[in-house]
């Protein structure tokens, strides 16, 4: 017994004794946390260096685009054929996708081998001999006459311009065939393929085995997002955010990138960390200087890393005696089998000793102990190599989505992770003590190079076919030059009918004379009152008016709110608020027993006899007080104040907010003659020459027109543009049939026509997993601010998506890039048809003036105008485009309705005193 365990302590520290001296030996092989931290950082660098447009060309990891957009979302579904050209075999593959029930791919294929006359011939031999195996493949399944889209996994560097289209970079894995290098690989498949006359296949997508493998692996779990392979070659993929890649124009979505890593080191990176050992590998291999993190980590080469250490050791005595066998100096002898063997858990001393023993080693126990531990140390390296790449990747991925922590899967392939003992279990725990903050699942591809081309081909055909449906559907929102020119002379038609006395009364651009008869000429003074009602707030506002050189406008507010039910309550009850709220006010001020002359900002519709007098003609954005429509809103507010019998006002003027946004920028710019608002709401006014104006007495001077454009259309003269989703709001409104213009031009609009796209979308299938939610279904949900928020170049998709979840919208990327592609579509078209109907009304003042070239100012206001990102400057453009021969300048109003108000009342009592004078 005392033998026995005297035997075992004596192998025990035989074995220990060798490892150290092993260690030793290949001290720098061993690599701490601290190191590999900092390679992961190198990494982070080089990926950054890589996707950069400038830093690209002499980056060593290349971060090539793959056109790969979108991974499986498990709709796909058809018949596919693949082939796999990458290493010693090719293989034909026919790929069965199903979503009936459960989600499944069935896989039939065949191997071929790949002749050292083809993988180091010529470009004709080599696809020609890739064309002979498919059209055997066919015939052998009874294919020949089908035509079958095809995925071409095509291992090896390649730049793509597109997902069917690669040029290939360098050879890799012994690879040495002429001609196809710097050369489109796809196009050369096609040739070759038309050669056979039984063919018709449709080559949709050239796919890395890389990218296939996550492909694959994302087929079966919807979080897998990075690939990786670790066999004979090694790389990794994964989706990174459009935004950073530099070298593909858009900023929309993820794009799976081919880091390419293998390259890792080629500029000198890794000098420090590579042995004496990388080097001699490096100087005997094909490809000199060139893969340096592969050649220290993948299984083809790791072999003859192994031979060479062990050759070395040997001549300096450490091993076998000295004694140099054949096998040791012969390159290749040592395979990744043989390590994998020898670092079997129980059996691998035993291996070990049977494997050198083959080598003509005759090893001792020593010899075998330290030979085992020398593999164990090699293939330790790769997998802590290989841990480090990967962790920069992962980190990356957090960054990108900015969680704390990140939960992802890793679709994983490669003989020597799968065939390896220790490998996978080695890779893992590196990679979570590197990224505590990451969540990682690793998944084992199955076919993935293969059955993942099919997968991309896949995803590309579902991806086609929702292209085409969005576009159909959002086609009719894409104005023409010529409808919109078409839009803009149905306009100047509309106005010339508002205008003349006949035809005024069934118009639909009402063209109301507000008798505001000048513009501010700077000398106006003193203290107005301005009242502002034209949504769900209402203001009082003090003005102060200061003229001279130090002209001048301060101005004192209060806002108060109206209740729904004061809106859609009755006509006194809505008066009698806004007599209260003023009553505040001016106890507020100090100032109830001033009798100062007030204006009225009445943002609706109105007739007007004078400018103290103003009938309304009917309400707007959801207002819907009784015995309102055909009153004049002057008395209705006079006869307020005299129920409350607390104070008395002047007032001087009834104001529509167009008008007052004019007066605002007319008092900063003379030249400011025309008022947009485009906001809650659509409107414009501008000063029309008194003698085009029928309905008015007097040819002489001029006066301001509120056009009321909202109603433009009313009459169907733009039903050839309107859509089932402009019908629908229209319909679901307060106001069937009325205002059809502005439903489709104003904030109060655009959201519920966005809402009503992505439900139908979603029926379609093309949104949300096909799935209305709750609140999809709730009308006026989808604000317009949620359009300038989701338009803004700012905006990562992640916050786009953060945005949709605020709604109750649980949406993936692909959603999301959806969903900002309608709202842009629907707030194009209004900036445009905004555009076209401002065109209008410039080409009408310049005929006016009967100029050839008009310069003219447009004060502007309006929520979706100054908050939009990009409603104003298309707007312009518009403009622009349609009346060419003006020269428009677009002035922001600061507070039409208040300010403005206040000096429309100046102005009137100006020109009421230059009268009684």
């Amino acid at each position: 017994m005392f033998a026995v365990h005297l035997l075992a302590f004596y192998f025990t520290k035989l074995k220990e004794d060798q490892i150290k001296k092993v260690d030793r030996y290949l001290y720098h092989m061993r690599l701490s946390d601290d190191v590999l931290l900092d390679v992961m950082a190198r990494f982070q660098a080089e990926m950054v260096k890589g996707l950069g447009r400038d830093t690209n060309p002499t980056a060593a990891v290349k971060m090539l685009p793959s056109f790969v957009r979108s991974l499986p979302d498990g709709s796909e579904k058809g018949d596919f054929l693949a082939v796999d050209l990458g290493g010693s075999q090719f293989r034909a593959l026919q790929v069965k996708v199903s979503d009936v029930g459960k989600q499944s791919t069935q896989l039939e294929s065949k191997f071929y081998p790949t002749p050292k006359e083809v993988f180091q011939g010529n470009r004709a031999e080599l696809f020609g001999y890739v064309a002979d195996c498919l059209l055997d493949f066919m015939e052998s399944k009874n294919l020949k006459h089908k035509k079958l889209p095809l995925g071409f996994t095509f291992s090896f560097p390649c730049r793509q311009t597109k997902l069917e289209e690669g040029v290939l970079l360098n050879w890799t894995k012994h690879f040495k065939v002429r001609g196809v290098q710097g050369t489109d690989v796809v196009s050369s498949l096609r040739k070759a393929l038309k050669k056979h006359k039984g063919i018709d296949v449709d080559v949709l997508a050239l796919v890395n085995d890389t990218v296939g493998t996550m492909m694959t692996c994302g087929y079966d779990d919807q979080r897998c997002e990075v690939g990786l392979i670790i066999g004979t070659g090694t790389n990794a993929c994964y989706m990174e955010e459009m935004r950073h890649i530099d070298l593909v124009e858009g900023d929309e979505g993820r794009m799976c990138i081919n880091t390419e890593w293998g390259a890792f080191g080629d500029d000198g990176a890794l000098d420090d960390l590579r042995t004496e050992f990388d080097r001699e590998l490096d100087l005997g291999s094909l490809n000199p200087g060139k893969q340096l993190f592969e050649k220290m980590i993948s299984s083809l080469h790791l072999g003859e890393l192994v031979r060479l250490i062990l050759l070395k050791m040997t001549k300096e005595g450490l091993l076998f005696n000295g004694k140099v066998s054949t096998a040791l100096c012969t390159k290749g002898k040592i395979e990744m089998r043989h390590m994998a063997a020898m670092e079997e858990y129980k059996e691998g001393l035993s291996n070990t000793k049977e494997i050198l023993t083959e080598l003509n080693l005759f090893p001792s126990e020593e010899d075998c102990i330290a030979v085992q531990h020398v593999c164990t140390i090699v293939s330790f390296r790769s997998a802590n190599l290989c841990a480090a790449a990967l962790a920069a990747i992962l980190t990356r991925l957090r960054e990108n989505k900015k969680v704390l922590r990140l939960r992802t899967t890793v679709g994983i392939d490669g003989t020597l992770y799968k065939a390896h003992p220790q490998y996978a279990r080695r890779l893992h725990k590196v990679v979570r003590r590197l990224v505590p903050n990451c969540d990682v699942r690793f998944l084992l591809s199955t076919n993935g190079s293969a059955r993942g081309a099919a997968m991309v081909t896949a995803v590309a055909r579902r991806l086609a076919a929702q292209r085409k449906e969005i576009d159909a559907v959002l086609e009719p929102f894409l104005l023409s030059p010529e409808t919109l020119r078409e839009v803009k002379n149905k306009m100047r038609t509309e106005l010339e009918y508002g205008l003349k006395r006949e035809t005024q009364g069934s118009a639909t651009v009402k063209m109301l004379p507000t008798y505001v008869c000048g513009t501010p000429d700077g000398t106006e003074k003193g203290k107005f009152l301005a009242l502002d009602l034209g949504g769900t707030n209402f203001r009082v506002l003090l003005v102060k008016i200061r003229s001279g050189r130090r002209k001048s406008v301060r101005m004192y507010n209060k806002i108060f709110a109206i209740p729904l039910e004061i809106m859609q309550g009755t006509g006194e009850e809505l008066f009698d608020h806004i007599v209260h709220c003023i009553a505040d006010f001016l106890e507020y001020m100090g100032i109830k027993g001033a009798r100062l002359p007030l204006g009225f900002t009445f943002s609706f519709p109105c007739k007007q006899a004078s400018i103290d007098k103003g009938t309304l003609v009917g309400w707007t954005k959801g207002f819907k007080a009784t015995d309102c429509e055909g009153e004049d809103v002057v008395d209705m507010l006079r006869e307020a104040i005299k129920r409350r019998n607390e104070f008395d006002l002047d007032i001087v003027a009834v104001v529509n907010d167009t008008v007052g946004t004019m007066m605002t920028c007319g008092y900063e710019d003379p030249n400011c003659e025309i008022g947009l608002i485009a906001g809650t709401g659509s409107n414009v006014c501008y000063m029309e020459d008194m003698k085009n104006i029928e309905i008015v007495e007097g040819n002489e001077g001029k006066m301001c027109i509120n056009t009321e454009w909202g109603g433009f259309g009313d009459n169907g003269c733009i039903d050839n543009i309107r859509t089932e989703y402009d019908k629908e709001v229209d319909e679901g409104s307060l106001n069937p049939g009325k205002q059809r213009y502005e439903k489709m031009t104003s904030g109060m609009y655009l959201g519920e026509i966005v809402r009503q796209i992505l439900i139908d979308l979603t029926k379609r299938g093309l949104l949300f997993r096909g799935q209305i939610s709750e609140s999809l279904r709730k009308r006026g949900i989808f604000e317009t601010k949620f359009l300038s928020q989701i338009e803004s170049d700012r905006l990562a998709l992640l916050q786009v998506r953060q945005i949709l979840q605020q709604l109750g919208l649980d949406s993936t990327c692909e959603d999301s890039i959806i969903v900002k592609e309608v709202c842009g579509a629907v707030s194009r078209r209004a900036a445009q048809l905004c555009g076209a109907g401002l065109a209008a009304i410039v080409e009408k003042k310049r005929e006016n003036r009967g100029v050839e070239h008009l310069q003219i100012t447009v004060g502007v206001d309006g929520t979706l105008y100054k908050l939009h990102p990009h409603f104003s400057r298309v707007l312009q453009e518009t403009v622009k485009e349609l009346a060419p021969r003006c020269d428009v300048t677009f002035m922001l109003s600061e507070d039409g309705s208040g300010k403005g108000a206040a000096l429309i009342t100046a102005v009137a009592k100006r020109l009421r005193n230059v009268g009684e004078n």
